[in-house]
């Protein structure tokens, strides 16, 4: 039996292009190809896609991605050479795409925890240069991306429901259970765009954030802009900014659990000075963690800083992937940081400006890792602004304007 109706699936199939039109500065053009990457699981969704694609006249690309029985052969049972392989014509595939569309389903959640860290960092590093195309890309306004999830039953044990319960807990995160979706959408993005504009206005220099095992300062740095509901992941309530990585201090503690390479974390407390974790301490995993931090230059510096409002969520309890759970409401709602690469859309000017140079001065981390991290408990958030006052605007889940 599908686990949606035919009217869901063009539901989230329309959600998922108007999403994608709206991470782009340009108009999608007749015939412009658009790239469906897609795990097995999730092949209803990316046919629904696929035929929506074709209703707009577009030119859809399929891409599936490898099975865990695929990335375990890749991992375990090859060559230096066979593990950098990249694919012939990626470069060329990413070069031209006006936009991908990713879907995330996956069959299993844990089986990559008996490979070592390292041998899958070096896989991503060797995948680099494709990688930084679609980045380039994105940030140019010239491609548009989003990335959604579909339920499966790894997914839905992990989070302690059954199949259909996670179906219908997704469909409801998404607004897919009212009668116009994008309707909704577009209402959350006027919404949460307003809250943005209020933050820019603001002029704050950094914020304070302190709940029971957080105390921690974020620096916001020059040329920053706070960015909410920009069509980069369906769903997507937060509203983020790329702090100055040089400028984070104090203590940072994620209660919620995190998943990462197939192993399970939870309990994390994370103290930085001058912007760099300098001691990390966990519940489940704090070895693990240890070897993150050091996977590349920027790993210990954070790149994103978000809160959501409780308001605007619709995902109320653990959904066992971060796309969902940053999006947490809840009671408390949830803020939540992200160590590595800086979200280069934050920045508040002209993206061609942003070279690698500016990024640099401006305090813009680079990594090729990008981990969020979420607490979940209630907290408050001050803003000290540059002239030296403070206002407290985020307080029980809430903005306070």
């Amino acid at each position: 039996m599908p686990l949606y109706e035919q009217i869901d699936m063009e539901n989230y199939a329309e959600v998922l292009t108007w999403a994608l039109a709206e991470s782009r500065e340009r108009p999608l053009r007749n015939g412009e190809p658009v790239l469906i990457r897609y795990d097995i699981p999730g092949l209803a969704l990316a046919e629904a896609v696929y035929s929506r694609l074709m209703d707009m006249h577009l030119s859809p690309v399929t891409m599936a991605n490898p099975t865990p029985y695929m990335e375990m052969e890749r991992y375990l049972n090859s060559s230096y050479g066979q593990l950098l392989f990249q694919q012939p014509g990626l470069a060329e595939l990413y070069s031209q795409v006006g936009g991908v569309i990713n879907i995330i389903a996956p069959e299993e959640l844990t089986h990559l925890q008996t490979v070592d860290p390292r041998t899958i960092a070096e896989a991503r590093r060797a995948d680099t240069p494709n990688r930084r195309i679609l980045q380039r890309r994105r940030q140019s306004g010239a491609m548009g991306w989003t990335t959604c999830i579909y339920p499966t039953e790894a997914l839905a044990e992990a989070s302690g429901m059954t199949l259909d319960e996670y179906a219908k807990a997704l469909l409801r995160a998404c607004w897919l259970n009212m009668p116009d979706p994008v309707r909704e959408w577009r209402r959350m993005q006027r919404e949460v765009g307003e809250l943005g504009a209020w933050l820019d206005g603001l002029a704050i220099d950094r914020l304070k954030v302190e709940s029971e095992n957080a105390d921690l300062t974020v620096g916001m740095g020059e040329n920053r802009r706070f960015v909410g509901v920009n069509g980069a992941n369906i769903p997507g309530y937060e509203i983020y900014v790329a702090p100055d990585s040089r400028k984070v201090d104090g203590i940072y503690y994620a209660d919620q659990p995190t998943l990462r390479y197939g192993r399970l974390l939870f309990g994390l407390s994370l103290e930085f000075s001058g912007g760099i974790a300098t001691t990390v301490e966990a519940e489940r995993g704090a070895t693990f963690v240890q070897q993150q931090l050091y996977s590349d230059a920027g790993a210990r510096r954070v790149g994103e800083f978000s809160l959501t409002d409780k308001r605007f969520s619709r995902v109320d309890r653990f959904m066992a992937h971060t796309l969902l759970d940053e999006n947490f409401g809840g009671e408390h709602g949830n803020c939540h940081i992200a160590l590595g690469g800086s979200v280069l859309e934050s920045f508040a000017g002209p993206a061609e400006m942003l070279t690698p140079e500016l990024e640099y001065e401006l305090g813009f981390n680079s990594s090729d890792m990008h981990w969020d991290l979420v607490n979940t408990q209630p907290k408050r958030v001050t803003a000290w602004l540059k002239d030296g006052t403070p206002k407290l605007i985020y307080e029980n889940g809430e903005f306070r304007l």
